[in-house]
């Protein structure tokens, strides 16, 4: 007989697991709501020709991509903000800004499987769309500071960077877009000397050349001394200074709103997707050696799919990863606190009676289950100490006749006799 596994790169989650994945989940919307996002659902498979406008070609070629039985491309969503993009520019056209979104659901990118790398992985998502001002970028990175704050990460860093300085620097140096997306591609990679490569062979001059190989080496954690760095070794580029100024402030408005967490600058950061346009940043914890999240402003891609030029900023967090994270820092995150109650019916002419008592605490919301196994009342009390309930509920003929039960604390062990009606707020 054929033994089923899911297929590579897909995983499932047991109930501890699933429940510890909504816990995240659920701090994420308390997130969204503090700050004013409103929730959003979009497809997971979306037209190909929309995710792929402007993924950037490693995204590109890691896609979920097929034909539909109507012969259409279409494929699974590789991140977020292209559906959102879509939505912005149609059905939101005429809604008054800025627009705040929320969405959080899987991810699909057919990438070599490894630790804490899956190709369906969830991510919660959050854009912040109309607005050009550093406060707005300021807010993705207090946001995101603050997310990873109530989930009780330790030590969370950002690796912060702005794709301005560079778009700046090969604008006033002529060169192709297209060459410069491939150079961005291999500065995301960390391929510095095949980055330079490409940017010699585009006949950029000497003095580009050597501005470049200076950017590679800036970064520091003293964020403003590091961005005063840059803008020197960039002051003959008008647009690369205006860039580097933006970022300044930026992180001056982040530091101003309480975003405490370590961070550090890098001239030569750069992300795989190609919409980016200003701010850009990765946040990681120490130990592991992948982004829980990132982000960054994208200005030019609503128009792209046929709306008003819309300025936007966003980020995703990556769920599996910071549960990964959790994990390995040993963080324990619990949920809203609710007990756990056994009902156990001493012979089968009391289950009709133990289904009963179970509805009624469950509307005093109480999670309540019933025993079903048709154990004995010594193997049922074993059962549920293994399962780590909080109480037992005794449903005996002889307490019944009086409407009472037992109620059996399976922390304490002490066990008391009560009418049936003193039950939801004992147990509370």
């Amino acid at each position: 007989m054929t033994e089923f596994k899911t297929v590579r790169g897909m995983r499932d989650f047991l109930p501890q697991e699933a429940q510890t994945l909504r816990t995240v989940e659920a701090r994420t919307r308390k997130v969204a709501e503090l700050y004013g996002y409103g929730e959003i659902i979009t497809p997971v498979v979306e037209s190909y020709e929309l995710l792929s406008a402007k993924a950037g070609d490693e995204v590109r070629s890691r896609m979920f991509a097929f034909k539909d039985l109507g012969d259409r491309d279409v494929a699974l969503r590789p991140e977020f903000t292209a559906s959102v993009a879509r939505l912005v520019a149609t059905s939101m056209r005429n809604e008054p800004r800025p627009f705040r979104l929320f969405s959080v659901g899987t991810i699909y990118r057919y990438d070599e499987p490894q630790k804490g790398r899956y190709r369906e992985f969830w991510q919660s998502n959050f854009e912040l769309l109309g607005s050009n001002r550093p406060e707005a970028d300021a807010e993705i990175l207090m946001l995101t500071n603050g997310l990873l704050e109530k989930i009780g990460l330790k030590n969370h860093a950002f690796k912060i960077g702005h794709v301005g300085v560079l778009r700046g620097i090969f604008s006033q140096e002529n060169v192709d877009e297209s060459i410069q997306s491939t150079v961005m591609q291999l500065m995301d990679k960390k391929q510095y000397d095949d980055a330079l490569e490409t940017v010699q062979k585009a006949r950029v001059s000497e003095r580009c050349l050597k501005v470049l190989r200076r950017l590679v080496e800036l970064k520091g954690d003293k964020i403003l001394d590091v961005t005063d760095k840059i803008e020197e070794c960039i002051k003959d580029y008008e647009m690369a200074v205006a860039a580097t100024r933006n970022l300044r402030e930026i992180l001056k408005l982040a530091r101003q709103g309480g975003c405490n967490a370590a961070m550090t600058v890098e001239a030569g950061f750069e992300r795989g997707l190609e919409y980016y346009t200003g701010m850009i940043f990765e946040v990681y914890v120490p130990d592991l050696n992948i982004a829980l999240g990132g982000g960054g402003r994208y200005d030019r891609l609503i128009e792209l799919f046929g709306g008003a030029p819309t300025p936007a900023v966003g980020v995703a967090h990556g769920l599996d990863r910071i549960l990964l994270a959790m994990k390995e820092q040993k963080s324990g995150l619990k949920g809203e606190e609710t007990k756990k109650v056994v009902i156990i019916p001493i012979g089968d002419e009391l289950r009709g009676e133990a289904l009963r008592i179970s509805q009624k605490l469950r509307e005093s919301n109480l999670s309540v289950e019933v025993e079903v196994m048709g154990r004995k009342m010594a193997k049922a009390l074993e059962d549920a100490d293994r399962r780590n309930f909080d109480y037992a509920v005794i449903i005996g003929e002889k307490e019944l006749k009086e409407g009472a039960v037992v109620l059996r604390n399976l922390k304490s062990r002490e066990q008391n006799t009560l009418k049936i009606e003193e039950l939801k707020k004992r147990i509370k």
